[in-house]
């Protein structure tokens, strides 16, 4: 018995070592650690070539998401030295080296500064000002772009930790994806869309934490001599501010992580639902809103199609917890098909205004608004003789990039109270992504065309 037991520790021993030197980072290819050190140090300073190298790389960044060009993209995140200063906080904050990690900071805004500002203006001089989906991909970042930035600088630290430099920095500097977040604050700048500018900046600070982090832990598991003090009480004090620095940048990110795995969660979990419990054959969701907010989410869908009864609505709703959707909010705006005849739309109008009429005094003075509303849908609806097809061609006139167009009365049902609202829906696609001004300028057209402010634009 005792013979196996002692066979049984040597195996674990020898298995436990093997794995050990399987996954040593202390092995004979370990650079030294000084020389570690100072190509991280020297990768700080952005001052002379290093800076206008950065420059020109943001400017090919830019080329490349205002052309939507991939491969430009990926050749601009090669070019740029702007790992250098997040590395190096995260070094100086793994050997306590206050100094080292307001240099790294001091010149990691200059590199976010001049960017932001080389993006914008060329953003600004540049004929194309289409939003393209490359650019539109750095908006909002999710819990994906926290693994890539975490695990990327881990492979980044590892890899200039060895003594034969591989190709795995380019790699991270191309997966962690640095520099399209600041080129697309350039372009939200210059154009003024503050949601793009603020999401794009959200993004490349979410990459710099983590990457920050990612180094400090691997500096701390290759055990990294730190900074040595004369006086005590400074490095003492030093120690604080860096542990102040440390939970200032840890415990934000946690709670960003948290937030936006649950937001990558319910929009998975949002997806499924639409797919399996409202879209069918007779009725399509030709448009989905999903809205995640710690403190209500919501989900809102365009239907096409045959209208859901209350009670199929009242069906989908039970569903929800079965998505882990509890409490989310849903708003079906649905509409009716093409080519419905009009006789039979205006027979729908009138018996509902024939229905609001039978309701008691009480309830009449409550709904005069949505009557006058109805009975405004149904003059739109006499009124109107002209076909699809010469809407198209004035809708054609005002955006030449317009590629299809439907124009229907619609009802609009609030699965909270159940109430009917009409509305006016029309449904536009477009050859290439519309400016807002654009899109505006096709709702003000339909608002004079349809006598109507109660619009709703479906942008595919």
């Amino acid at each position: 018995m005792d013979k196996t037991n002692e066979i049984d520790k040597n195996f674990f021993k020898a298995t436990s070592d093997w794995f050990k030197n399987l996954f040593n980072l202390s092995d004979a290819d370990k650079a030294h650690e000084r020389d570690t050190k100072e190509e991280i140090k020297k990768g700080i300073v952005f001052r002379g070539a290093n800076l206008w190298i950065l420059i020109f790389a943001i400017l090919v960044c830019s080329v490349g998401l205002n052309v939507n060009s991939t491969a430009v993209i990926i050749g601009a995140m090669l070019i740029s030295p702007i790992m250098g200063p997040i590395m190096g906080i995260g070094l100086g904050m793994g050997i306590n080296d206050f100094q080292l990690i307001v240099k790294a900071s001091k010149n990691l805004g200059i590199a976010l500064l001049m960017s932001v500002v080389a993006s914008a203006l060329y953003f600004w001089l540049s004929p194309l000002n289409e939003a393209q989906s490359e650019l539109l991909a750095r908006t909002s970042p999710n819990f994906w772009d926290v693994l890539i930035a975490f695990f990327g600088g881990t492979a980044g630290i590892v890899a200039g930790s060895r003594k034969e430099k591989s190709n795995a920095v380019p790699g991270v500097a191309i997966a962690t994806a640095l520099m399209p977040p600041l080129c697309t604050a350039g372009y939200g700048l210059a154009t003024a869309q503050w949601n793009f500018f603020f999401g794009a900046l959200y993004l490349f600070c979410i990459n710099c934490v983590f990457i920050s982090l990612s180094t400090y832990m691997i500096v701390r598991i290759l055990k990294y001599r730190k900074k040595q003090f004369e006086v005590a009480a400074r490095e003492k004090r030093v120690r604080r501010y860096i542990a102040i620095i440390a939970l200032l940048t840890i415990i934000p990110s946690v709670f960003t992580g948290i937030n936006l795995v649950r937001k990558s969660v319910f929009q998975q979990n949002a997806r499924k639902f639409i797919k399996d419990e409202i879209n069918s054959e007779t009725c399509k969701v030709i448009a989905k809103n999903l809205n995640f907010h710690t403190d209500g989410s919501s989900i809102d869908v365009t239907l096409y199609g045959e209208e859901l009864t209350d009670a199929k609505i009242a069906d989908i709703q039970k569903a929800l917890p079965k998505y882990g959707l509890e409490g989310v909010r849903v708003i079906y705006n649905q509409g009716v098909q093409n080519g419905v005849d009009e006789d039979d739309i205006k027979d729908l109008k009138s018996g509902i205004i024939e229905d609001l009429y039978r309701n008691n005094a009480e309830k009449l003075k409550s709904k005069e608004a949505e009557i006058a509303k109805l009975k405004e849908q149904i003059t739109f609806l006499e009124r109107e003789k002209t076909n699809i097809q010469n809407l198209t061609s004035e809708a054609k006139a005002i955006n030449k990039d317009l590629v299809e167009f439907s124009l229907s009365n619609t009802e609009v049902a609030t699965a909270d109270s159940l109430t009917v609202e009409s509305v006016i829906m029309a449904y536009a696609k477009f050859k290439r992504v519309q400016r807002k001004s654009e899109i505006g300028k096709l709702e003000d057209w339909l608002k004079a065309r349809t006598k109507s402010e109660k619009i709703k634009l479906v942008i595919d």
